[in-house]
């Protein structure tokens, strides 16, 4: 039988470590405390999956109010020790929906990441992923680039022999004065189609989040940042959640100089994994344009649950769903 208990966040983290449960930032309390600060965000609450008296997952939520209606998130959520069957997790996602329709009337729908299909929705919004790359970061530099597919380690050293780009850690600058890198990020969304969140929104995660989980890695050629990234971090885990390029430097593989130094200055901070946040596939065509680029980081190809959406209020939930094709519609 599986039960849910209610704990608080540092709860949560130390139960998640004594059952050998790896926590992706987005289910630590230092990630609810970031989401608080923003606008439409509250943390909802955490709780421990119990079956047979054992801990098999936990999940952390956080409440979204948008367009006059609320709905729970859970990044990476529910986290499980192993990779439950499809029971399992029909059985856990039925405990939850039971938990919050008593819990919170207001919510409309959750949104967590699954395995299975069954029972769920395709998410009314953002992208999620169902594949992503993670590099093993450890043993040092030549072992970092001999664990490359043949193409990466070939652009790597071309990168390393005649990119001029001197690339480091530049979280403390970052901290004190994000604009240069905004910069960065403003060209990047006008050369690939999207439009970059406000610079609060870069400059507040960073601040929020502190040095200890966060890691801004910058690449400058004649001291002028041309390239960047906001990494992630907890326990061993590393993830590169933004980055942006300038046009002007596309050709002069600054790009592959970054990810590499990046990946062997996190090796030497004691990160172990470090995750480039998914890669297109049959189930997120839109996002294959990456591909190319950070397959050639490592041979294997690492398979995550992806988001999707499981109504609460199932009428509400379907008028969401009318809604937003009709826009689709018209939009065409």
């Amino acid at each position: 039988m599986i039960t849910l208990k209610k704990v608080d966040g540092a709860t949560l983290e130390a139960e998640a470590a004594q059952a050998g449960i790896t926590l992706p930032i987005e289910q630590t309390a230092v990630w609810s405390n970031y989401q608080s600060d923003i606008d439409g965000r509250t943390p909802w609450g955490s709780y421990l999956i119990i079956h047979d008296d054992a801990v098999v997952a936990v999940i952390s939520f956080i409440d979204y109010e948008t367009h006059g209606y609320h709905y729970l998130r859970s990044v990476h959520g529910p986290t499980w020790l192993t990779k439950p069957n499809e029971s399992d997790e029909q059985q856990v996602i039925a405990a939850i929906v039971d938990m919050v329709r008593h819990t919170d009337r207001n919510i409309v729908f959750i949104r967590i990441d699954t395995w299975y299909s069954t029972g769920t929705k395709p998410v009314l919004s953002t992208v999620p992923y169902d594949a992503t790359v993670v590099i093993d970061v450890t043993g040092g530099d030549d072992a970092i680039l001999s664990r490359m597919k043949r193409r990466g380690r070939r652009d790597v050293r071309k990168s390393l022999r005649e990119c001029p780009a001197e690339v480091a850690d530049e979280t403390q600058q970052a901290l004190n004065d994000f604009s240069e890198y905004y910069d960065v990020m403003v060209e990047t969304g006008k050369r690939d189609g999207f439009a970059p969140a406000p610079i609060s929104d870069y400059s507040d995660m960073i601040k929020a989040l502190g040095a200890n989980h966060c890691r801004v890695f910058a690449a400058r050629i004649d001291d002028k940042v041309v390239a960047w990234s906001i990494v992630t971090v907890n326990g061993s885990r590393a993830v590169r959640y933004y980055a942006g390029m300038r046009n002007e430097v596309m050709r002069l593989h600054v790009t592959d100089k970054l990810l590499y130094s990046e990946c062997c200055i996190l090796g030497t901070q004691g990160i172990t994994d470090y995750d480039l946040m998914g890669i297109g596939s049959d189930f997120a065509p839109s996002l294959k344009g990456l591909n190319e680029f950070k397959t050639k980081f490592t041979e294997e190809i690492t398979p995550v649950a992806p988001a999707r959406d499981i109504p609460v209020k199932k009428s509400f939930y379907w008028a969401l769903q009318t809604l937003q094709h009709l826009r689709k519609s018209i939009r065409k």
